[in-house]
């Protein structure tokens, strides 16, 4: 990109400790002024909310978001009806259901959601998790003859089986299918009762990115209506639907999933459900990842998440599921303690690929490729793809890693914004390169013989060549500049009311300009974490925290105690404790602070 075009650094910051460029976020002033004083807001928060494409007209949704307002009519997704019909007849008729589920944990969320609203209206429940070696993923021909076997005459798929077109062939003539998913189609629907799916080629509900636990929300919102006009809740308690939403946030948070319009709705009042801790499930693994606070979309994201993903991964495909089905405290908590250990063995799995995989990609970097394509025998095909992702995310580019047993490479993706790598692997399958393959813009899963990778390497290469141009590092993109007297508790609670955080609707990111770390030490039992405590040159003081700084350039930056001044970018948030609130920066990046700046 020609200098004159590039967008002004953030305080000259062109290259950081953690070598980003510092750019600001582009927003309307002028409407971020008036959004401020319709809505009685600091100007801050005003220009906050204009960043994010909130009009004048849109604030109070945004800031109180209802189901009332925003929850959609289900019935404007294809085939929504006919599920709700299917549905409402296995309850009339106190059927045998099967939910076929996925093993991550949208999957995991909307069997749990499914299950427990079918088993609360008298339906017989029983469900299926493949095993993600031994079946892969989806429904297959021999799984579902075993669910038929076992007496089931509905079968509801959850975050699959949008592509099974022979696997539920199994169940013709023995049981019904109802599809609920939310994975792209790449033609006809598979032949069975109803296929509920917003990314259907036909579907014009506008819904696609809803996940497969919301699609299941919606299905038992219709459901419900079905049999409330057949008059059956005049002869029995209407079960509340609402009481299903914490796992809904869940799945939404997890599977990342923009957190705007419904999808906002359904995680915030979601969080709602989720601290009142009905489910026994949900509530033991509050307690053993130690979330005393309200739970929030981080500690879904980064703290129930894993844990429920990692039995899919390397243990007990279904385990989560059963977890979130739970309704014995003192089971749940021994089922979320082996999910917790389950977690750690997959950390330490994860730790020893990602070193080898590190290695591989920097040299392929300095080669020159613009995606990163690194492979290793024997390497666990459940942590590849948290393997490319930290790849990404250290240099820029498209990653995909494979790990190879038998002759076979097993690999996922993970892309950037702007590079499509699901329908570069699709098109990479369509000529044969690639035994299976899949995906969406920003992640992919693909299996080939291992003398292939050379070729699926030098096609990807091809096909998403402009990643060749991308800096080492994304820029980091910062909304305003605050100085310490400023970065008070009032502030950043009123920052907080911009959440839920996550995916479309970003974290903002502050610039605290020229100051100095008066203290600094690790903290937490692997010393991993810095904590540090900031003077403006103004004046003020504030707490700061780095996770994950390990002996990495942000916890040099700050323990250097060099009494030099730094500029500093990080997330500002409210703390609480024993009834007080503070302020503590939460650093994400650091940069020497230069004379004029």
């Amino acid at each position: 990109m020609d200098a004159l075009l590039q967008p002004e650094a953030v305080l000259g910051i062109a290259r950081s400790v953690t070598g980003r460029r510092w750019v600001w976020r582009e927003a309307d002033a002028r409407l971020g002024l008036a959004v401020a004083q319709r809505a009685e807001l600091p100007e801050l928060v005003g220009r906050l909310l204009a960043a994010r494409g909130i009009g004048l007209e849109a604030v109070q949704d945004f800031l109180e978001p209802t189901l009332r307002v925003l929850l959609p009519d289900p019935s404007v997704l294809r085939d929504m009806d006919a599920a709700a019909a299917r549905m409402a007849s296995a309850v009339r008729e106190a059927e045998t259901v099967a939910v076929f589920g996925d093993y991550d944990v949208d999957g995991a969320c909307a069997g749990a959601l499914m299950g427990r609203a079918l088993r609360q209206l008298g339906c017989t429940v029983s469900h299926y998790v493949p095993h993600r070696l031994n079946e892969g993923y989806g429904p297959n021909a021999a799984a579902i003859r075993a669910l038929c076997d076992r007496g089931a005459t509905l079968i509801v798929c959850v975050d699959c089986g949008i592509a099974a077109h022979e696997a539920l062939e199994a169940a013709r003539g023995l049981a019904d299918v109802v599809v609920l998913d939310h994975h792209k189609s790449e033609g006809p629907v598979p032949q069975v009762a109803a296929v509920v799916n917003p990314n259907r080629l036909d579907c014009a509900s506008g819904l696609r990115h809803l996940c497969a636990a919301a699609v299941a929300f919606l299905a038992c919102v219709a459901l419900h209506r079905a049999l409330r006009r057949e008059g059956l809740f005049q002869r029995r308690p209407e079960p509340p639907l609402l009481d299903l939403l914490d796992l809904v946030a869940l799945a939404t948070v997890c599977d990342v999933m923009p957190l705007t319009g419904v999808n906002r709705a359904l995680v915030a009042q979601g969080l709602k459900v989720m601290a009142k801790r009905r489910h026994a499930g949900v509530a033991a693994l509050l307690e053993i990842g130690q979330v005393r606070d309200l739970p929030s979309a981080h500690s879904l994201g980064f703290v129930l998440g894993p844990r429920i993903n990692a039995a899919g991964r390397i243990d007990e495909p279904d385990l989560g599921l059963r977890l979130l089905l739970c309704d014995d405290p003192v089971e749940a908590r021994a089922m979320a303690e082996r999910l917790d250990a389950v977690n750690r063995r997959r950390q330490e799995v994860e730790a020893e690929v990602l070193g080898a995989a590190f290695a591989e990609a920097e040299a392929q970097h300095a080669a020159g490729h613009p995606v990163l394509l690194v492979s290793g025998e024997g390497w666990h095909p459940g942590v590849v793809g948290i393997v490319a992702g930290r790849v990404k995310e250290r240099f820029n580019r498209p990653a995909c890693v494979a790990g190879v047993s038998d002759g076979i490479a097993k690999g996922s993706g993970r892309s950037v914004p702007g590079l499509d790598l699901g329908a570069a692997v699709i098109a990479a399958r369509q000529s044969g390169l690639l035994d299976s393959g899949g995906g969406h813009a920003m992640a992919a899963g693909f299996a080939l013989r291992r003398e292939r990778l050379p070729d699926l390497h030098a096609f990807l290469d091809e096909r998403l060549a402009r990643a060749g141009s991308l800096p080492g590092a994304a820029d980091l993109m910062v909304e305003a500049s605050v100085a310490v007297p400023a970065a008070t508790a009032a502030l950043a609670q009123q920052v907080e009311r911009l959440a839920p955080f996550g995916a479309g609707n970003e974290e903002p990111i502050f610039a605290l300009p020229r100051v100095r770390v008066v203290r600094a030490d690790r903290v937490g039992k692997d010393g991993n974490t810095v904590r540090a405590f900031l003077e403006g040159e103004g004046g003020g003081r504030l707490k700061a925290i780095c996770f994950r700084a390990k002996d990495g350039p942000l916890a040099e930056a700050l323990l250097a105690r060099s009494g030099a001044p730094l500029h500093l970018c990080g997330q500002l948030r409210a703390e609480r404790w024993n009834d007080e609130v503070s302020a503590c920066l939460h650093v994400v990046d650091a940069a020497p602070a230069a004379p004029g700046y």
